[in-house]
């Protein structure tokens, strides 16, 4: 049997295995499965190996573990190594191999928010070109969220619980800007959440954006997609901004670890969108 996972620590709220088993059954690949675990740091090393004994054939990496597998491994591919930021992890030739696919998935959900057609970016008013962008939080996949949108042309603004480990981020990103954690800058088209809280119920980011009430052009985009609405989202939603969670990408950035593994590029179907509902 092929064994596939996800490791991160939570890992509870992870819906990897479901998205991954149901793309393995639907093309048949019914020696193969994809489960998640709970891992310590200490246990990164222990399961690299495993990957290089040919034990587990494909691996995804989640909080808190996307910088500190990096150590373990043998070569980055390009967007990994921009980023410092690792979520898909295989054997190639011999050599143990990280890849990123969050900024592919990111970078595939907001063009299919933002088709090419004039008239369909007048009608949605959210054009990256110029735009400032306030991303909260510093994480596993931040480096990814701000190189797709440097990329596209946005302004960022970033804030972080822990200053330092923003200030980081900007030494591989000199052109962002950095925010005391709980201040907002002046102006701000949109707003991401990067950090995991949300996942429980009751988390709550603290910060006031009351200031954009009735505002349908300011996009709320939380990475999350599990709960699908996070209490983020719910008061974007209250205020009638627009609202985004991360389903869109957690599938997009799926596709493509799943082809590096199988070479075969899955396809969002029905199916797939009830597992996540």
């Amino acid at each position: 049997m092929k064994k596939y996972l996800v490791i991160g620590n939570p890992i509870e709220h992870s819906l990897s295995p479901l998205i991954h088993n149901y793309w393995m059954k639907k093309y048949r690949l019914i020696d193969s499965v994809y489960e998640k675990r709970k891992v310590e740091e200490k246990d990164l090393e222990n399961i690299v190996k495993e990957i290089r004994d040919d034990e587990i054939i494909g691996m995804n990496v989640t909080v808190p573990f996307k910088q500190l597998i990096i150590p373990f491994l043998d070569e980055l591919d390009i967007f990994a190594k921009n980023t410092q930021s690792v979520n898909t992890v295989k054997k190639v030739k011999n050599k143990i191999v990280g890849y990123n696919t969050d900024g592919l998935g990111f970078g595939q959900t907001i063009d299919d928010f933002c088709p090419q057609d004039s008239s369909m970016l007048e009608s949605i008013d959210l054009i990256l070109d110029g735009k400032n962008i306030f991303i909260l939080g510093a994480g596993g996949v931040t480096p990814s969220i701000i190189s797709t949108l440097e990329h596209k042309g946005g302004n960022i603004i970033l804030s972080n619980r822990t200053k330092s480990k923003a200030e980081e981020l900007k030494i591989l990103f000199p052109k962002i800007k950095i925010l005391d954690w709980g201040k907002k800058p002046k102006n701000y088209d949109i707003v991401i959440n990067t950090t995991s809280v949300g996942l429980k119920k009751d988390e709550k980011i603290n910060i006031d954006f009351s200031g954009c009430s009735g505002d349908k052009n300011k996009l709320f985009y939380d990475l999350i997609y599990n709960p699908k609405e996070t209490n983020f989202l719910k008061e974007a939603r209250l205020r009638e901004n627009k609202t985004m969670n991360g389903q869109m990408m957690f599938l997009n950035q799926a596709i493509y670890a799943f082809y590096y593994w199988t070479n075969i590029t899955p396809e969002i179907d029905d199916g797939v969108i009830k597992l996540l509902d």
